[in-house]
């Protein structure tokens, strides 16, 4: 038995989602001929309410072009000290667009209006100009925890007072839509751009959208294109994002379950000192200094369970559609039976 709980990254397709794949219609997209890409991007733009929308290859791209859109050299990015923007895109934020960043330091990465307003920068030459504010739903090194809507409006209110645009990192927007019984259309209407990625809990096995105004979708294709992202006949991978967003979202609530089911064994466990909330399909806890993440990772790796680090004995678990319940069940057994 194998079961990889280091990320929902390492989804692969079902047979559904292939057969899809395969009898995809495909064109050349450089030239706007590819149907299933087209298919996608108008379907992910109405589903959000918003204009237009961009395949890319990852989420990464995808932040990275909103950026550069949204930013010039030598002005500033206000972000979360956690967010993965700013960890986990290979400084791209300053080799992409010449920005610098601003960081709040926040509990599980979900900051304020009131942190906001204390960073942007006064109109001053001395300091960059305060050029973009975003935010990461669902804040994977928070644990995947939900941001607070009626806290979102307040961010917006301070953007739009600021004339300063909102970008939305959603790399897993719809396990938050799905935990907290949202609508697409009212991220579209609060954000001025977003990330969505089709690769995680979607299934899909690669590919994320930009979406936005079409006056900023057009821009970001050039952009896309100094990153070297025209893909051709991508649609290959375009007809198994649309299948991930027709089919695959509303399941995403047995993952949460799943996570909770594993959360509440976890907490029983003296090894285990303490665990983030559990929203959505992540579990991130703090294993005692006596035990160590290392003897952890080892002893469930003899037993086929992968998992990952995310700092001096934190342990991450994710949870995704590639998991069976008796997978869940040999996880349960295998954690119940550790004798540090």
């Amino acid at each position: 038995m194998k079961l990889d709980l280091r990320s929902d990254t390492v989804t692969k397709p079902t047979k559904e989602m292939l057969q899809v794949m395969m009898d995809a219609e495909v064109g050349d997209d450089v030239f706007g001929e590819d149907p299933s890409i087209n298919a996608l991007q108008n379907y992910a733009s109405t589903l959000f309410g918003m204009e237009d929308a961009l395949f890319c290859s990852s989420g990464t791209q995808t932040n990275q072009i909103a950026i550069k859109l949204h930013t010039q050299p030598g002005s500033e990015v206000i972000c979360d000290a956690r967010s993965h923007i700013y960890l986990y895109e290979g400084g791209g934020i300053a080799f992409n667009s010449g920005a610098s960043v601003k960081l709040i330091g926040s509990e599980r990465g979900l900051y304020t209006a009131k942190d906001v307003v204390e960073a942007i920068n006064k109109d001053d030459v001395h300091f960059p100009n305060s050029s973009l504010v975003c935010i990461e739903n669902t804040m994977n090194k928070g644990g995947g925890a939900c941001w607070d809507w009626e806290e979102l409006i307040k961010i917006k209110s301070v953007c739009v007072q600021n004339n300063i645009p909102f970008h939305l990192d959603g790399a897993r927007i719809f396990n938050a839509m799905v935990a907290k019984n949202q609508d697409a259309k009212q991220y579209g209407a609060m954000f001025d751009s977003i990330s969505i990625c089709l690769s995680k809990g979607l299934g899909a096995p690669v590919g994320s959208l930009l979406l936005g105004s079409s006056k900023m979708i057009k821009q970001a294709k050039r952009i896309r294109k100094v990153m070297g992202g025209g893909m051709r006949q991508a649609g290959f991978l375009a007809a198994a994002g649309l299948y991930a967003l027709q089919n695959n979202v509303k399941r995403l609530e047995e993952d949460h379950q799943r996570a909770s089911f594993i959360a509440e064994i976890l907490k029983q466990q003296n090894w285990v000192e303490y665990m983030y909330p559990v929203e959505t399909n992540i579990i991130i806890f703090k294993i005692k200094d006596d035990f160590t993440s290392e003897k952890l990772q080892a002893h469930l790796h003899q037993n086929g369970i992968k998992i990952s680090g995310m700092g001096k004995n934190l342990v991450r678990f994710v949870f995704h559609l590639n998991q069976s319940e008796s997978d869940i069940q040999h996880l349960a057994k295998t954690i119940q039976s550790i004798d540090k």
